[in-house]
């Protein structure tokens, strides 16, 4: 019998969702200007380019574009991971509009310029409830078949 999945929790609330099926998609939480439609991300209650002071949230992603990467050989702060020797990080334009910078999945080989990525959660570690917290991170697309 396999053990109870644990809860997941955001390692910062307002940033992504966590959705309870944990074969579904998170997306990220942005906001879109009422007055003159730009999209930001992270969400921000006045539009930093028109100052309009009305905004709705909006579900983004969950693909998206690399725009650049690069990669650190140096553990991710606060992980528990395996891998604990270095991590890509890359910036990841959305087609709603904002360019992301997030933690890459994968080694240093995996990426390149104008590839499709993805959204996913990452078990960074576990809080003193017995609770995993996650970050958000994005992973090269693989198309059926294994095709990048």
């Amino acid at each position: 019998m396999a053990a109870p999945e644990r809860t997941w929790v955001p390692i910062e609330p307002g940033f992504f969702t966590i959705p309870s099926d944990r074969k579904e998609t998170p997306r990220l939480l942005g906001s879109r200007c009422a007055a003159c439609g730009e999209v930001f991300f992270p969400r921000r209650p006045i539009c930093a380019r028109c100052l309009g002071r009305e905004t709705v949230d909006v579900p983004l992603g969950p693909r998206g574009t690399l725009y650049t990467w690069t990669y650190t050989h140096f553990p991710l702060f606060g992980s528990r991971r395996a891998d604990a020797g270095g991590y890509g990080v890359g910036q990841v334009d959305l087609p709603e509009g904002p360019r992301v910078q997030a933690v890459l999945s994968g080694g240093p080989g995996a990426f390149r310029i104008g590839m499709e990525m993805e959204l996913e959660l990452e078990v960074l570690r576990e809080n003193s409830k017995g609770e995993e917290v996650v970050i958000f991170r994005f992973r090269p697309v693989v198309e059926p078949g294994g095709a990048k």
